[in-house]
This record gives structure tokens, sequence and C-alpha cells, in this order.
């Protein structure tokens, strides 16, 4: 079995974080695992590319191979189309949160987003399968988008073929988290994944 999958967003999102539990969940289950990110120009609002390797073997290295991706978790939908060509193919599934975060030349003016219909449909014309979820708004109804990590945790655990289950991670949370956030998370991952089951 080798995996390999990454977490894409910008600075402030929590992709570290979900990496770092993932890494941590699949040593709890034997597997091997390397994880190398990738930082933009500013650590909050710049690309995070997150790569995350497993396997029940040893990896030659954290960096997943050109068009070798199996898996790309988007915690906004622009950074997943930014990487379709360097690292997806026709096989690669994308579970991709809808709300958009407009980078600063777009604030500015100097640029514009491009329309979520054409980000939808360019993920879908190009891998296996999409999970395009409404997952910022669920984040918020928890107490904040810090959440939304979670959810998409929970969502990428009901991948087929994802090794790391949702107890898993459950697992992991309650040696990272104190005992008062630990509810908040539970309820994050539970609502990733009955995103997906709804979907």
């Amino acid at each position: 079995m080798q995996l390999n999958l990454i977490i894409t967003g910008v600075g402030g999102q929590g992709n570290v974080l979900a990496s770092q539990v993932l890494g941590h969940a699949a040593v709890h289950k034997g597997l091997f695992v390397t994880i190398g990110e990738t930082f933009g120009l500013s650590q909050r609002g710049g690309p995070v590319l997150s790569h995350i390797r497993l396997s029940d073997t040893a990896l030659p290295g954290p960096i997943i191979p050109p068009n070798a991706a199996h898996m790309v978790v988007g915690l906004e939908p622009l950074e997943p189309v930014r990487i379709l060509q360097e690292f997806g193919n026709e096989d690669t599934v994308f579970i991709v949160n809808s709300r958009p975060i407009h980078p600063l030349n777009v604030i500015a003016g100097d640029a514009k987003y491009p329309d979520d219909r054409w980000l939808k449909n360019t993920l879908e014309c190009f891998g296996k399968k999409l999970y395009w979820l409404d997952a910022t708004e669920l984040a918020i109804s928890l107490g904040g988008a810090i959440m939304l990590n979670m959810i998409m945790l929970g969502a990428l655990s009901e991948m087929d073929g994802f090794p790391i289950s949702k107890s898993d991670i459950k697992d992991v949370i309650r040696t990272i988290f104190p005992e008062s956030k630990l509810e908040m998370n539970h309820k994050a991952l539970d609502l990733g994944s009955k995103l997906v089951q709804n979907a």
C-alpha cells in the first residue's frame, strides 16, 4: 500500500496541524509516513502545501513526485487548481472546501478570483472524483473557521482506500488537545464524515 496525499490551503487555515495529526495517526497504525511542507511568501495568507506519503514499506522521500497525488484536500478552492498540472492526474480524488480566501492581489483589485463554477468544473474534469463541500459554514457553526481543518479530516477519513479512520484521528487529538477542546474537535470530525456520506 502506498498513498500520496496533498493538503493545500493558505496560511492560518490549519494545514500544518492537519498533516501532523495524520502523521501521528499513521505511526500509531504501524505505517511508514513522510511529510513535507512548502510555504508561500507569507506564513499567514500565503499558499501552504503539505505532502503526506503513507505506506506499509519505507518511502524514498517526503515530496510527492510529479502527477502522483492520489488524493488532494483543498482547504479553499483555488489552491487545488494551482497544483493540478504538477501533482494531479486522471485518478486523483479531490476533497475541496468551497469557500474561497482571496489572495492579496485580489483584495487589492489587481486580479480577479476565478468563478466558483469554473473552479469546480476544472477539478471535476481533471480528476477521478470531486467532493465539493460547504465546510466553512459548518466550522463557523461550531465556533469558528479554525475548525475547518478537522471537518476536512473527517471528510478525508471517509474516502475509499484511505488507511486512517475517523477513530484513529480522534485517538491522536486526545493526545494533542486539552480536555476542554475535545468535544468540539470530535464534532468537527463527525460533521466532516457526514458531509461525504451525504454527498
